[in-house]
This record gives structure tokens, sequence and C-alpha cells, in this order.
């Protein structure tokens, strides 16, 4: 993959020459592809009222900052999905992160109803949250492990163990209330189910890493704060 290589938000894109790609390149093409569909989605169905505006806003913005936090702070390329994948692997990111998660956009092109005043400040109270979260989470764990550090349990991370995760949800959270559909809110629910399938490995993966984890998880919880 050091021949002829086309980046994506410093990403590398797929090469013929050895047919893998690390989980984070298929990430970044899914991210890549999500904008893509929302942008076709306002050419085909006309953005006709504020709710479609404040969605295309929140979610294209969301998958412009994945791509370009990779080119800001580079070594996070080194710490993340660095899994490798085949084809297989590289299709169901695209099909499930690139094209389902961009569901709830549909929803908001075909949702005849105005967005309320309620709606939009609920939505971007969530967004932003979630975003700051998420942001301070991976800057504050990115910078820990640049200078040495094991566990990261201090700041951000003291009482919830998966905040990353938190913050994510509460974003694709926003978009399903953006969206006004119930349907829309199949896809933060996937994403929950994910996390958690999640979290039970990188539990187990902490436990048997770090001596000192079982303390951290007596003055914490999973995922959402002071339940669990």
């Amino acid at each position: 993959m050091n021949q002829g290589k086309t980046t994506v938000g410093g990403a590398e894109a797929p090469g013929r020459e050895s047919g893998r790609w690390s989980q984070l390149t298929a990430i970044n093409w899914a991210k890549a592809l999500t904008i893509v569909l929302l942008l076709a989605l306002a050419a085909t169905l006309g953005v006709g009222d504020m709710r479609q505006v404040l969605y295309l806003s929140l979610h294209i913005s969301y998958c412009l900052w994945w791509l370009i936090e990779q080119w800001l702070f580079p070594l996070r390329r080194e710490q993340i999905f660095n899994e490798r994948v085949g084809f297989g692997g590289f299709a169901l990111a695209l099909l499930f992160i690139g094209v389902l998660y961009a569901l709830p956009g549909l929803a908001a092109f075909l949702n005849p109803a105005p967005i309320g005043a309620g709606t939009v400040a609920l939505a971007l109270g969530l967004f932003i949250f979630g975003s700051l979260i998420n942001a301070t989470a991976d800057v504050q764990k990115m910078t820990a492990k640049a200078m040495g550090a094991g566990l990261v349990a201090d700041g951000i991370w003291r009482k919830v163990r998966h905040v990353n995760y938190l913050g994510d949800l509460l974003r694709y959270l926003s978009f399903a209330v953006v969206a006004g559909l119930a349907w829309a809110y199949v896809v933060p629910a996937l994403v929950l189910l994910l996390y958690l399938q999640r979290i039970g490995q990188k539990e187990r993966q902490m436990g048997a890493k770090y001596g000192e984890f079982g303390a951290y998880q007596g003055r914490s919880t999973r995922l959402v704060p002071w339940l669990w």
C-alpha cells in the first residue's frame, strides 16, 4: 500500500497491492460515503425546511471532523482501529457505517412536518455536549498514551469508563431527534448495541492488562454516569 495511494482524512484509499486495509481506512471511506449520500439527498429531494438544513449541518460536520481530527492529530491514526480487514470487512463498513448510519438523513428529508424550536434546542444540546465529551475524551487519552501512561482513569474518564462512547451516542441520538420519525431511532439503537458488545470486550481486555482496573471499576460506571 505504499505505491499509488490516495487519502481521505489522512487515511489510505483501497490499494491493489495488498487487498487489505485497516479498519480505520474503511471507516474513513464510510464517513466520506455518508457525506456523499446526504448531499445526494439534498440534490435529489431538495432542502425545503430548517429540519433538512440542521440535519445536513450536524451530520456532515460530524463526518468532516472525524476526518480532520486525524489530520490534526496524526498520532491518533496509530492508536485506533488498527485491525486489518479484507474486501468483505471493507464493504461491510461502507454498508453499515456509510449507508445505514445515513438513514436518519433520509427520514429528515421525508418528514413533512416543520421542526419546532424545542426539537432544535434538544438536538443542538445533545450534539454539542456529545461532541465535547467525545473530543475531550479522545484528546486526553491520546495525550496520555503518547506520554507513556497506562490505564487512563482520571479527568473525563474518572467516573465513566467508556465516556467516549457516551459522547458518540449523544451525537447519533441528536440526528434521530432532528429527523423526527420513529424509525430514525433504529440507528442510535444499533450503535448502542454495537457499543455494548465493544464495552464487554474492552472490560475483559483492560481487566487482564491492568491490575488496578478492578479498583477503577469500583468507583466508576461503564457508560451512563451513576447508573450503569
